[in-house]
């Protein structure tokens, strides 16, 4: 792997979002195939907020017939509309005379309790019919939103495996796991929660509108005078608050770098005493979270109590205006009352509208980074002529391997490997063996095709890597790191990794080879004793062992052992020495070794230096010679063994 290819997290630059209507628009085309149910949605909510509109206007008339049965009721009967307005004026009662004039009533008779029957009657069936839709608009948009979703998770975890090794050497592990887990669950939400609120706050706010306008023209424009205020206000504070959220879960994704590294690094952590620095590392940058956090959500949390000052300052023009009307007869009071219904119902949708505006910007931010994470550049395509051999009968690989005038760099201004030339034999092992940073694990990123070299070529068995598909590379490779890697799941199935298909007695086979049959079977489980997460229920030498015995089942043509047998003790070493000399019997076998005692009986030494190739020899030659291999061997002893060798 690279050096320093894992950074601890810092402060991650903040800003707003750099393409929001971009990336609402790629979100919105995710929804595309899902059309049809879009539409029969948007249907439903449409008779939804018909239906839902309908009642304050149906209670208002339920309200007029009230109202008009109790003023006709204190009425003289026997007299007209006219006649009754006429004898109130007379004696000095004018407004009164004005409202009754503008009334539908009957002087002597009550409420018509038929009518109110009728009317309410219909108040609830729209309502009852409103509810029915919208649940219908619900059920459709979560299952639409579900479907999107599900496949941006898969395209995800496809681009994952697409994308080259120096993609995650230079992005924090932690912010790589935020963008694919946090981000697309809070994306998730937010379209779950607010598309279908979005709509129908929209589709409310045109019905009331109408109504508004069908009502009082007059009223429905001071109303509207509200609107740009709120717009205003709004955007205003979305503005600053779109900042914040962008800081918020990239700094989230910052402080899960920090927490993934320290837990992997636990033990370190504690042996070097940084468990202090670690947590004040962490309580600085869950400081940062926090005040990100605070100002993001306080910010658009402020949006829906302005709205709602706003929506009172609304309230009461339209009551005072309402009530003037009323008296002067110029509006029945069940008119009124349904306006203040659809005033309220008019600056509902537009606080919801600017409540969501949190949840929007907190949504937008996690999809560019989401969208950044899918759009990063993918490792280069195989030729066609490559992709036309792997469509050929695959052919036994004998594993002669041939570097020519190879160079490669990870910076372009920093050279690390130049003109390396190898020629290794089918069947012969190759000790690679220098300082630490001279390029070792480098070389055998480039021989299983992580990395594409910058210049010349590598061959494998006389074909150029260009001419191969990468995963007709790496399946002529086993490799048993220093690193153990081990996943949640049986013994068995992590034996069983590199051959899904093998057989009981394979798996065994392969398990006796390494040493691991006989501690495995100790275990009440055997085979099948589940190993967890990290595999922290088996010691570390065990763990080796295991993915050794996984290189034994896999049976490859060419053998990448880096320094393998590092976490077991000597006497298992010895014997694991015994069986990878068995294993690597017939194939090539590239042997990264730290400790040049394990390498003596090596075909071939490889001495490299700053990413070259500074001697070659076998072991006795190259003391012989009394040059860096020798320099590099006797540090590791006491004394030198020149002599006795």
């Amino acid at each position: 792997m690279r050096p320093g290819g894992m950074r601890l997290g810092g402060a991650m630059p903040t800003g707003r979002s750099k393409d929001f209507w971009g990336s609402l628009r790629r979100l919105l085309a995710r929804l595309r195939p899902d059309r049809v149910k879009l539409a029969v949605a948007l249907l439903f909510g449409t008779g939804s907020v018909a239906f839902t509109v309908a009642g304050p206007r149906l209670l208002g008339d339920a309200t007029n017939v009230v109202f008009n049965g109790v003023i006709g009721k204190l009425l003289h009967p026997g007299l007209t509309k006219s006649q009754a307005v006429a004898a109130l004026r007379a004696h000095g009662q004018g407004h009164i005379a004005s409202m009754v004039s503008g009334m539908n009533v009957t002087p002597g008779k009550g409420v018509d309790l038929h009518q109110l029957g009728v009317d309410l009657g219909l108040a609830a069936l729209v309502y009852v019919l409103g509810a029915v839709l919208s649940y219908g608009q619900g059920y459709l948009m979560a299952g639409v939103v579900q479907r999107a979703m599900l496949g941006l998770r898969r395209e995800v975890e496809e681009k994952l495996s697409r994308l080259p090794l120096r993609y995650f050497d230079s992005h924090p592990h932690g912010d790589v796991l935020s963008r694919v887990t946090n981000d697309i669950d809070n994306l998730t939400t937010t379209l779950q929660q607010g598309l279908s609120q979005l709509i129908t706050s929209v589709l409310t706010i045109v019905g009331v509108l109408g109504m508004m306008f069908w009502i009082s023209p007059l009223l429905a424009a001071v109303s509207l005078v509200t609107v740009p205020l709120a717009i205003v206000v709004t955007l205003l504070i979305a503005r600053r608050s779109q900042t914040q959220f962008s800081a918020q879960w990239e700094r989230t994704g910052t402080l899960n770098g920090l927490v993934e590294e320290t837990h992997t690094g636990h033990t370190l952590v504690q042996v070097f005493g940084r468990r202090q620095a670690t947590i004040g590392e962490f309580n600085r940058q869950n400081r940062d979270l926090y005040e990100a956090s605070f100002r993001a959500q306080f910010l658009s949390g402020i949006i829906q109590p302005a709205m709602q000052f706003i929506a009172n300052l609304n309230y009461v023009v339209i009551a005072v205006l309402g009530g003037y009307r009323v008296a002067s007869g110029l509006m029945p009071l069940g008119d009124v009352q349904a306006f203040i219904q659809y005033s309220r119902q008019f600056t509902m949708p537009i606080t919801q509208i600017a409540s969501q505006m949190n949840m929007l910007q907190s949504g937008m931010a996690s999809a560019e980074r989401v969208f950044e994470f899918l759009d990063a550049d993918e490792e280069t395509p195989d030729l066609p002529r490559a992709q036309a051999t792997a469509l050929a009968p695959r052919r036994e690989v004998l594993g002669r391997m041939d570097l020519e005038d190879v160079c490669f760099r990870y910076e372009p201004d920093k050279p690390l490997i130049e003109n390396f030339t190898l020629h290794v034999r089918p069947g012969e092992t190759v000790a690679i063996v220098g300082p630490t940073g001279a390029g070792k694990t480098t070389l055998v990123n480039l021989l299983v095709r992580f990395y594409e070299i910058d210049a010349g070529r590598i061959l494998l068995d006389g074909t150029d890597y260009k001419d191969l598909t990468r995963d007709e590379v790496r399946s002529a490779f086993g490799m048993v790191l220093q690193d153990t890697w081990l996943f949640a799941g049986s013994v068995r199935d992590n034996i069983a990794y590199g051959k899904p298909a093998a057989t009981d007695d394979q798996v065994m086979g392969a398990a006796r080879a390494a040493y691991v049959d006989h501690f495995v079977r100790t275990w009440p489980d055997g085979y099948q004793t589940r190993l967890d997460e990290d595999a922290s229920n088996v010691s570390s030498g065990q763990k080796q062992l295991l993915t050794i015995a996984r290189a034994f089942l896999a049976d490859p043509s060419i053998l990448i052992l880096d320094e393998a047998t590092s976490n077991v003790d000597t006497r298992t070493e010895l014997l694991v020495q015994a069986a990878m000399a068995r294993l690597r019997h017939g194939r090539t076998s590239f042997v990264i070794a730290h400790r040049l005692s394990t390498i003596r009986d090596a075909g071939t030494i490889i001495v490299m230096d700053n990413g070259r190739i500074v001697e070659q020899g076998t072991h006795k030659e190259l003391l012989a010679r009394q040059g860096f291999y020798y320099a590099l061997y006797n540090s590791q002893f006491s004394e030198p063994e020149a002599a006795a060798s």
